[in-house]
């Protein structure tokens, strides 16, 4: 699980590693996405079809453009709902490669790894990671890629209108999510900031729960409940900045929204005053024009709320993928058998900056022998025990596993040989 350190400083290829994993899935899903969004805008061409064949009370004509309409709504639910079943499974799926990834990669670090780091934030943080992309993955589907297909699409078809309607409904589409998401992305530091305290709320919990008999045990309840106040107090302070912050874009795309749909709307009135347009035409464009429009707003919408979720998961792989602090050395070769005999030779070995725990100690044993250690608490007991599964490397002596150096033996082959599975 090494590799997953590379994605530390990198959270959008974190997510294309899992896409990547279920890819045909994925691709099913977006070919559903796009297919119904095709015949979501072909409907509303399918009632322009519909006015002007009204309009010239061809009855032949009329069922044939009822038939138009009624499958391009019926292919448009259809195909929603078969991305959203396949979605279902995938998504999901995500999650679960997901965790058991980062379960594994934690499981992997030596102990003051987690010396450091409140249990608690840990499993919070590898929650918070696998909730973002469930998230992440869920509005891209429902919420990004369907207002950019249909913006498209919606301006193809006005084109057959008018083409300086077109260009306008272009141009302002995309300079209104160009600013929408430069904006969006202003506000990163406050998303970072409210995922850091959220997930301080979680560990803290967590972690004052677990212990519940030793805080009660040394009366420490009220004390806990009084830094539980401040840790939450801190993590709403942040969330509340992070979404005033947000609404702030919102109001502004809603305010740019009913300034250029009045516009618009008029625009095409005009051109059915000067014969330019039928009415068809002029009821195609002013419901792609709102789609446009509302598109526009779903997609900054949806960019923005995006920006919060991968700030979140840009903090959380940030906590998790740290490296391993031992690792296999380049030439490590595995034990090829289970049971293998051990010899401390003057060993040397203290934590940190802490007190020595070991000095110049010896010790051996042969395989199957059964040794007992007696000493008082802090003797270095336990220090034995985990310097024998290399948590830490010694400072001064060797440990030999079969006359081998545990340093050059693969921790997995090592484990299994002296009987730790």
């Amino acid at each position: 699980m090494d590799d997953l350190c590379s994605y530390a400083s990198r959270p959008l290829a974190f997510i294309f590693r899992y896409l990547r994993q279920r890819s045909f899935a994925h691709l099913a899903i977006l070919t559903a996405v796009l297919g119904a969004v095709v015949c979501s805008v072909g409907t509303q061409y399918g009632v322009k079809f519909l006015v002007d064949t009204l309009s010239r009370s061809a009855s032949a004509d009329i069922w044939t453009a009822f038939l138009v309409l009624v499958s391009l709504i019926a292919a448009d639910n259809l195909l929603w709902r078969i991305a959203s079943w396949i979605a279902n499974y995938t998504f999901v799926g995500v999650t679960g490669d997901l965790r058991r990834d980062l379960f594994r990669h934690l499981t992997g670090h030596s102990p003051s790894y987690f010396a450091d780091r409140l249990p608690g934030m840990l499993t919070s943080r590898v929650t918070a990671t696998s909730n973002a992309i469930f998230t992440a993955e869920n509005m891209f589907v429902w919420n990004v890629l369907p207002p950019c297909a249909a913006t498209i699409a919606s301006i193809t078809l006005v084109c057959t209108i008018s083409l300086p309607m077109a260009g306008t409904l272009a141009l302002f589409g995309g300079i209104m999510v160009c600013v929408m998401f430069h904006l969006a992305a202003g506000g990163r530091p406050l998303h970072h900031d409210f995922a850091s305290k959220a997930a301080a709320v979680d560990g803290e919990m967590v972690d004052v729960v677990s212990n519940m008999p030793l805080v009660r045990a040394f009366g420490g309840l009220l004390r806990e409940h009084r830094r539980f106040d401040v840790t939450v107090d801190r993590e709403l302070d942040a969330r509340r900045r992070s979404l005033l912050y947000l609404e702030k874009l919102r109001i502004f795309h809603a305010v740019v929204t009913i300034v250029l749909t009045l516009g618009l709307v008029a625009w095409a009135i005009v051109l059915w005053n000067e014969g330019e347009a039928t009415t068809g035409d002029v009821v195609l464009a002013c419901t792609l024009s709102l789609s446009v429009l509302s598109a526009t707003r779903d997609l900054a919408v949806a960019l923005v709320d995006i920006t919060q979720h991968l700030a979140r998961l840009a903090e959380a792989v940030a906590t998790l993928l740290v490296p391993h602090e031992l690792r296999d050395h380049p030439e490590a070769e595995p034990l090829v058998r289970r049971g293998a005999s051990v010899k401390f030779e003057h060993v040397t070995f203290r934590y940190g900056d802490g007190q020595q725990i070991l000095e110049d100690f010896s010790l051996s044993f042969k395989p199957g022998e059964r040794v007992g250690l007696v000493g008082h608490s802090g003797g270095g007991k336990s220090t034995l025990f985990a310097l024998l599964q290399r948590f830490y490397d010694v400072q001064q002596g060797h440990i030999l596993i079969d006359g081998q150096d545990i340093a050059r033996v693969t921790q997995a082959s090592l484990r299994e040989a002296i009987g730790i599975v």
